[in-house]
């Protein structure tokens, strides 16, 4: 039986022109190649496939191709095929082959990426991924393909249920989780539902996350920044606010677990004021010195948007992170997802497997166990070789902040660039309208580097350390 033309070679889409079937095929792809929409060491059709695609004789292909590799457009090597040459005519060319465009140089990377809040990307659990995605893969019934649940899939809706209650102590239903991608979407949704309600202002921490803040402020929202003290942020100063949006767990980029008073006083706020509660609870899981910290939704479901992500257990590649709401506002939030799932049906699927055969847990434990041997490793080494360097945020998370003499935060940042040192300085998180005293630091991330450069990562960063005054 015949082939279909369908399954022969790859697609090559052509309009040869003219009267003359091989000038235009020719013209056709001389062009293709001169425009880039060929790139050198493509492999072309055969010579018989390329016919049957076009409706022509098999020896018009044949010839044209013969003109286009005599030019030096194409070369054709006997087992090899037919393929744009590696140093084809570039536009204006005639006839002769041009010496190849030189490649734009690519900016210089950092020896050593200390930037926060990214984890080891390659402790990522590819074996295991793997796996759960062929089980997953194997078990899901087609409907799973189709365009789905606004929500997110049931499985990874059921799957996060169970697991955020036992290890984050969170009362979770699946009917009110939301699946987005990745906790920026999900704020992108929530600004836009809140200034639909009529809301004007967000409390904020004095220190976080520019983007976040820039987020809601696209949504129409002002951002009104809470005190900063020894105990953390203070929610004492809310008011007619419409919400507030807080690290509880582990302060971003402080580093400091929201005091248990302050929990009580921003709860009571919102039972009072009808406000709502905002917890993104991006590295909760990673705790050292105890069990991790429970999440502040456990306290009052009905007035709290409980925020986690995949991105620093796992990868932020996946673009998966999840929404638990309150009742009155989870079908305003699906609503703003739109009329289908925007998120991968397939890596929803494999997280719920993986989550629910309980290799999640294995790899959260793995990987807290190497984030705590680095984060001992820094601390040992400032103190052999920085002593006066004063180590905070350190009991949970992927970062430190190094607290630096008045003044030499800019000087530290310089050095360490000179050092192929990337890390961040303190000041880029602080609110533009922020009252509370002005730290100089470095934000210090020890997720982001292979175990095997970790050593001398920690060299360049003592090395750009700046010297203190004597006391």
């Amino acid at each position: 039986m015949a082939k279909s033309w369908a399954t022969w070679g790859v697609d090559l889409h052509l309009e040869p022109a003219g009267p003359h079937l091989r000038r235009g095929l020719t013209d056709a792809l001389r062009e293709a190649v001169r425009t880039g929409r060929l790139a050198p060491g493509i492999r072309l059709p055969s010579s018989r496939t390329l016919a049957a695609d076009l409706g022509i004789a098999r020896n018009t292909v044949a010839d044209a191709y013969a003109d286009l590799v005599a030019e030096g457009w194409l070369t054709a090597r006997q087992g090899s095929g037919t393929r744009v040459a590696m140093g084809a005519p570039s536009r204006g060319s005639v006839g002769r082959p041009s010496a190849p465009a030189p490649r734009p140089r690519a900016r210089a990377r950092p020896a050593h990426d200390l930037t926060p809040g990214l984890p080891d990307l390659g402790s990522f659990p590819r074996a295991q991924w793997l796996r759960a995605s062929r089980r997953a893969l194997t078990a899901a019934p087609y409907r799973a393909l189709d365009y789905g649940d606004p929500r997110g899939r049931i499985e990874l809706r059921t799957a996060l249920a169970g697991y955020l209650a036992r290890a984050r102590g969170v009362r979770a239903d699946p009917e009110r989780i939301l699946v987005c991608a990745g906790i920026s979407h999900g704020l992108r949704m929530l600004g836009a539902v809140l200034r639909a309600r009529g809301a004007s202002t967000v409390a904020v921490e004095s220190y976080g996350l520019d983007v976040h803040w820039r987020l809601l402020a696209d949504a129409g929202l002002r951002t009104v920044p809470l005190p900063f003290d020894e105990r953390g942020t203070n929610p004492g100063e809310l008011t007619d606010e419409a919400a507030v949006l807080l690290t509880p767990a582990h302060q971003f980029p402080m580093g400091g677990t929201l005091h248990p008073d302050r929990r009580a006083v921003v709860v009571d706020w919102a039972r009072r004021t009808g406000g709502l509660l905002v917890e993104d609870d991006y590295d909760g899981e990673f705790r050292y010195d105890r069990q991790p910290v429970g999440a502040l939704q456990g306290l009052d479901p009905d007035h709290v948007v409980y925020a986690g992500t995949a991105s620093k257990s796992l990868a932020p590649g996946l673009r998966l992170a999840w929404l638990v709401l309150p009742p009155d506002l989870a079908q305003e939030m699906t609503q703003a997802k739109g009329g289908v799932d925007s998120c991968g049906a397939l890596d929803q699927l494999t997280l719920a497997e993986f989550i629910s055969s309980g290799a999640y847990d294995r790899h959260v434990r793995a990987v807290r166990l190497r984030y705590r041997r680095r984060r001992d490793a820094l601390v040992a080494e400032l103190a052999r070789r920085a002593p006066q360097v004063n180590a905070t945020g350190i009991a949970a998370g992927l970062h430190v902040v190094l607290r630096l003499p008045p003044g030499t935060e800019q000087a530290a940042l310089r050095s360490a660039a000179w050092q192929g040192l990337a890390v961040h300085g303190l000041h880029r998180y602080r609110h533009p309208e922020a009252a509370a005293e002005r730290f100089d630091a470095l934000v210090v991330g020890y997720g982001t580097p292979p175990d095997s450069a970790w050593a001398g990562a920690l060299d360049a960063l003592c090395a750009a350390l700046p010297e203190f005054p004597e006391p």
